[in-house]
Parts: structure tokens; sequence; C-alpha cells
């Protein structure tokens, strides 16, 4: 049985356009969740200095001066910017609540059981990917980058374009640390299966090497950096997907096992 026949199933052959009117409202309160959530993250980067924390990986090639701006309105849009990527991180766990309370009636309960926990241990890699990208990787791209020409250049860095470097290293390893969590919810679901994952691991690899190409400073080292966990976490989706395929063969053998009582001898 498909997810979408188990979704009209559990619902009770819910209508499709009560459906959509219930995802209508999701997607409603994900939106004011969105705009409290950048209201309060405007409050915090105007208050509290995030920005500061911010620039600390590049204060030292910065000479004791500080980031420059081009326009007499940029502080408030690079403001604004902070407060909607806060905004975002924010609102994530509501925006997370309002998929989760949509799409969770289709599925059995033990299938919820697998999939909660894990949904915990998914922020755990999201904060895992961003420390690593702020502590290890950042650093690493700036003394790559600011070691060229210093001889013959002199650094001017604009707070605009040197934020939208962190951001997206920060969301970028963030997000590709959540892969095992991705890969174990469709596996549950019965999408994805641990021997496609297996087969297509050379393509993966050479898909992970791109993605750390793209991401890093063009040097070996840094590349590893991110190429190397990509690749543990690769590893480690395949495991869970196989062990989510264990307790659904698991479950099938269960029910089967109820579903044909023994006849009186």
């Amino acid at each position: 049985m498909s997810l979408i026949d188990r979704f009209d199933l559990n619902r009770g052959e819910m209508p499709f356009l009560e459906h959509l009117e219930e995802l209508r409202w999701r997607i409603l309160w994900s939106l004011i969740a969105l705009v409290a959530g950048t209201i309060v993250g405007f409050v915090l980067v105007s208050h509290f200095d995030v920005l500061r924390l911010l620039i600390r990986p590049i204060r030292p090639y910065l000479g004791g001066e500080k980031l420059k701006y081009l326009s007499p309105a940029e502080p408030f849009f690079v403001t604004l910017k902070l407060a909607l990527t806060a905004g975002i991180l924010l609102a994530f766990p509501v925006i997370a609540y309002q998929i989760w309370s949509f799409v969770s009636p289709a599925l059995k309960p033990k299938e919820k059981r697998t999939i909660i926990p894990f949904l915990y241990f998914g922020l755990l890699l999201f904060l895992a990917g961003m420390s690593l990208a702020y502590f290890a990787v950042l650093p690493m791209a700036l003394r790559f980058f600011m070691g060229f020409l210093q001889e013959s250049l002199e650094q001017n860095i604009t707070v605009g374009p040197y934020l939208g470097l962190v951001v997206k290293l920060l969301l970028g390893f963030g997000l590709i640390f959540e892969t095992p969590v991705i890969m174990l919810i469709l596996g549950t679901l019965g999408i994805v299966r641990s021997e496609m994952l297996r087969s297509t691991r050379r393509y993966a690899v050479a898909v992970i090497f791109v993605v750390a190409a793209v991401m890093t400073p063009p040097d070996v080292f840094s590349q590893c950096m991110m190429a190397v966990p990509l690749l543990l976490l690769y590893e480690l989706s395949i495991w869970l997907v196989r062990w989510t395929e264990g307790k659904r063969e698991l479950s099938d053998e269960e029910e089967g096992a109820g579903g044909h009582p023994q006849t009186a001898g």
C-alpha cells in the first residue's frame, strides 16, 4: 500500500479538497511562525551583536579594522538578512511540527516510534555540521583565500559578501549533515532501500567530492574535511535504512502471524 493510500485510509478517506484545506492552514501557520521568528531574530541581532560572533573568524585578517559597507542602507539590510536567517532557525521546530502533523496520520504506530527519536538526533546533527563549518572549515577557507598576493593587494572586505559566504557555509554543512535522518525517514516509508544505496555508493562518493569541492576552498585538505564526514554519514545512512528494513520485516511477520489463527484440531 502506498503512502498516499495509507494517508487516505488513516484519515477516514478524507476528501481531496479537505487535504488541500488542511495543507493550506499548515502552510499558513508555518509562515506566521517564520514572520514571528524573523521579528525575534531582528531583536536578537540588533541587541546581542550576533554579527560580532560571525566576523570573529575573519577578525585576525582585518588588522584591527572593521568590515566595510558601501551603501548607507546596507547595515539595515544586513541586519534584516541575519534576522531572516535567525527566523528560519527559530521557526524550524514549528514548521517541522506542521509537516509532521500533516504526514504522521499516514504512518503506522511503529513507524512513528522509529522516526520521532531520530528527529531530535537530526537537530544534533544539524548543530554538529554548523559547528564543524564554523570552527574548522571557515577558518581554513579564510586562511587559504587570504593567503594570495598579500604583497600586492590590500584587503577591503565588505560585510555583504562575507556574510553571504558564512551563512552559505554554515547552513550548507548543517543541512548536509541531515542526510542520515532523511534517509531513515525515506527508508521507514519504503521509498529508499539499502541495496539501492549500496549499489550507488561509487556514484555517491563522486557526488560527495564534487559537493566538497564546490563548498570548500580548492585545496585537498579542506575538501577532505568535508568529504570524509559526508562519506561516514552516507555509510550511517545505509546502516539506518537496513535497520528500518529489519524492523519492517519483523513487523510484517508479526502481522502475518496474527492474521492467520490456528484452526482447531
